[in-house]
C-alpha cells in the first residue's frame, strides 16, 4: 500500500483527534480548537476538511459501519444443519463484537447520541440495517419449513441480544475485557441452545 500523501495523512490525524476527544470529552463538550490541538494541526485544516462535529462525526460512524461490514455473512443454505449456518454467523458477528476498535467507535457513537435524538435515530437505523441479513436468514428458514412462525426481525434480535449481553455492552458501558476466545464459543453454544431450542422445527415434529 503506497504512503498516505500529506492532506490525508492530516485528515486521518483529525479524525482519530476526534474520536478521542469524544471518548475523553463528551461530544457536546468537544471543540473543533479542541480537536486541532489534539491533532497538532491548525483549526483551519480542521474546519477545510470537516466543516463541523457533526460532519466528524458521520465520518466516525461511517468507519463504525465499515468495521462492522468487514465480516461477511452467508446466506442460508437448504443442505446444511441450521445450528452449523447459524454458528457461522454468530462467530462472524462475535468477530466484530471482539474487535477492540469497533468498540472504541460504538462507545463513542452511543455517548454522542444520548443528548441527540436526531443522532440516535441515525444509529439505531444504520443498526438495524446492518442486522437485516440475520432476518434475511430466519426468514429464509421459515419459508424452508425449519424454523417456527414469528417475526423474522424480532427473533434477529432475540439472537443478538444474546451475544451483546455478554460481547458488547459490558465492554462499551463498563469497560470490561473482550471475551476470551473460550468465553466467546461459549457464549455462542449457549446462544445456539437457546435459540434452536425453541424455534428449531425438526423433521418428526410438527410447529408448536
Amino acid at each position: 500500500m503506497p504512503p498516505l500523501r500529506l492532506t490525508d495523512r492530516k485528515r486521518e490525524s483529525i479524525v482519530q483527534a476526534a474520536i478521542a476527544e469524544f471518548r475523553d470529552n463528551g461530544f457536546e463538550v468537544t471543540s473543533m480548537d479542541r480537536i486541532a490541538a489534539r491533532a497538532e494541526v491548525s483549526k483551519r485544516t480542521v474546519y477545510n476538511h470537516f466543516p463541523s462535529k457533526e460532519e466528524l462525526f458521520a465520518e466516525m460512524l461511517q468507519r463504525l459501519w465499515a468495521s462492522a461490514d468487514s465480516q461477511p455473512y452467508p446466506a442460508y443454505r437448504a443442505d446444511v444443519s441450521l445450528r452449523e449456518q447459524l454458528r457461522e454467523l454468530l462467530d462472524s458477528k462475535m468477530k466484530t463484537l471482539a474487535n477492540s476498535s469497533f468498540l472504541d467507535l460504538a462507545r463513542v457513537a452511543i455517548g454522542a447520541t444520548i443528548h441527540s435524538p436526531e443522532r440516535a435515530q441515525t444509529w439505531v437505523s444504520r443498526l438495524s440495517e446492518r442486522e437485516e441479513t440475520f432476518t434475511t436468514w430466519i426468514r429464509s428458514a421459515q419459508q424452508d419449513g425449519r424454523i417456527k412462525a414469528v417475526e423474522p426481525g424480532f427473533a434477529a434480535s432475540q439472537i443478538h441480544a444474546l451475544l451483546k449481553a455478554f460481547a458488547f455492552w459490558p465492554q462499551v458501558t463498563l469497560n470490561e475485557p473482550l471475551l476470551t476466545p473460550e468465553k466467546q464459543a461459549t457464549v455462542v453454544e449457549s446462544a445456539l441452545d437457546l435459540f434452536l431450542g425453541w424455534y428449531e422445527i425438526h423433521a418428526d415434529k410438527t410447529p408448536a
